[in-house]
């Protein structure tokens, strides 16, 4: 991308485990990047699963532990045409370490996965239809190995919210 990009990207971490607080935001400004927005403010929370339950049934209508929440709060596209965008995540480092320990892979590669994920929604990426399921699978495949992690122990078959 040859214009100059600026992005905001606050984490709030509101849970008690260790996360790779710089990868994430290198992950997600990549990600930024790649999908051509000039600019952007993220927000990502890392909570709880009560906390992202809590969430979740608030503003989804759904009553259960979810793995990543994604909000777009804006997208504007300017009169030069460059993508401006307002979005927040919100992640359970829980659910992200039931499901390492389960599949047998690193809680930070569960981790990675929900951030990717949930900024592949914000910049307008679905997962809704086989075909975008696919599309989904493989930008998650694709930055999950850009930043050097092993992609042959994740179950693909799993639901990713």
């Amino acid at each position: 991308m040859s214009q100059q990009t600026t992005h905001k990207i606050e984490i709030a971490d509101e849970q008690t485990l260790p996360v790779p607080v710089e990868l994430l935001t290198r992950v997600a400004a990549r990600i930024l990047d790649d999908y051509e927005f000039c600019e952007s403010e993220l927000s990502i929370a890392l909570v709880d699963d009560r906390s992202i339950r809590e969430l979740n049934r608030q503003y989804l209508d759904h009553d259960w532990e979810t793995d990543v929440i994604s909000f777009v709060l804006d997208i504007v596209q300017t009169d030069s045409g460059q993508k401006r965008l307002c979005g927040q995540l919100i992640i359970s480092t829980e659910t992200a370490t039931r499901f390492a320990a389960q599949l047998n892979h690193s809680m930070e590669t569960e981790l990675i996965l929900y951030l990717i994920h949930g900024t592949l929604h914000l910049c307008g990426l679905d997962d809704h239809q086989p075909e975008d399921i696919a599309e989904m699978q493989q930008q998650e495949q694709k930055y999950l190995e850009l930043f050097g992690f092993a992609t042959d122990s994740l179950d693909r078959q799993r639901e990713i919210s």
